[in-house]
């Protein structure tokens, strides 16, 4: 969840607290929320969204992050730079030492987003489908559970051979492991 979509007054953010109204997750993430606790606290409260525990991912914290993954650095001083918080998942995945990420719902070719009807502009579209090349590019195992995703951005599909070849590759280090 971004800063905006808790207090903001944007049709997206009105969207967004329709959809998670009464909803609750384990581990919540909120990126480049500037305010206290309290205040996420209490935004959160505001439409009944409860976690187990959040974690908050600072402007800095969301840029060190992309110089880990992609060796440069992105300000997103423009909606030109900017990335999506789908995006910022896929780098916290990769730098937590994920064997495989799996995304669905991050189509750069897509215009709005599936939680509305309002075809809102998806101002990160091209930044986004930029990384997911440079990611696949680069070799990280990166996949995709939705079709659409796939043709849009190049992905690899995560069937059920992708499961089988990293479960298998899991049992073969355990097995040479133990040789």
């Amino acid at each position: 969840m971004q800063f905006n979509q808790v207090e903001g007054q944007t049709t997206n953010a009105l969207y967004v607290r329709k959809v998670l109204s009464g909803k609750r997750t384990g581990l919540l993430y909120v990126v480049r929320w500037s305010k206290s606790l309290a205040l996420l606290q209490k935004g959160l409260a505001a439409f009944n969204y409860t976690y187990d525990d959040v974690k908050v991912i600072s402007r800095f914290k969301r840029m060190a992050m992309y110089e880990a993954v992609m060796g440069g650095l992105n300000v997103e001083i423009d909606d030109n730079m900017k990335f999506s918080n789908g995006i910022t998942a896929v780098f916290y995945a990769i730098l937590s030492g994920a064997k495989a990420v799996i995304i669905t719902g991050i189509n750069p070719d897509s215009s709005g987003h599936v939680y509305n009807d309002a075809n809102l502009k998806r101002l990160h579209a091209g930044t986004d489908k930029q990384i997911l090349q440079a990611l696949i590019d680069r070799g990280y195992p990166l996949f995709t559970a939705d079709i659409e995703v796939a043709r849009a951005s190049g992905l690899p599909l995560w069937t059920e051979g992708s499961f089988k070849g990293f479960t298998e590759k899991s049992t073969n280090a355990v097995s040479s492991k133990q040789s």
